[in-house]
């Protein structure tokens, strides 16, 4: 789960929108489930979508992985933070992940514990 953590936190730092499609595709089901509180979508195109908009929204900013993974039979879950490469993470979230049969991801639920003031 580790590993599979890792390349999730990955793709959300994938620049380079071919290569994030990419792996978009090769971690994602094809009809799984991104759901936080700003978002619900299905599929690689949506997923991607909202992986691109988080991007363009915080430039420069990467994300990283909180300080442990938790998991049990198909599920996984962890936090994360947002933030200037060396800075203090302005967003702060925790993930729970849903494995599909074949070891994709098929849903993930997200949740924000740390956001930016309007």
């Amino acid at each position: 789960m580790n590993d599979l953590v890792n390349r999730y936190i990955d793709v959300w730092n994938e620049k380079d929108p071919a290569a994030r499609r990419a792996q978009v595709e090769a971690l994602f089901a094809a009809d799984g489930r991104y759901v936080d509180p700003l978002a619900d979508v299905t599929g690689h195109d949506g997923i991607d979508a909202v992986i691109g908009a988080v991007q363009e929204q915080f430039p420069g900013f990467v994300f990283r992985l909180g300080p442990s993974v938790d998991a049990h039979h198909d599920l996984t879950r962890f936090t994360w933070e947002l933030g200037p490469q060396d800075g203090e993470a302005v967003v702060v979230g925790f993930d729970v992940a849903v494995l599909a049969a074949d070891g994709r991801i098929q849903d993930v639920h997200g949740f924000l514990d740390k956001v930016p003031a309007q």
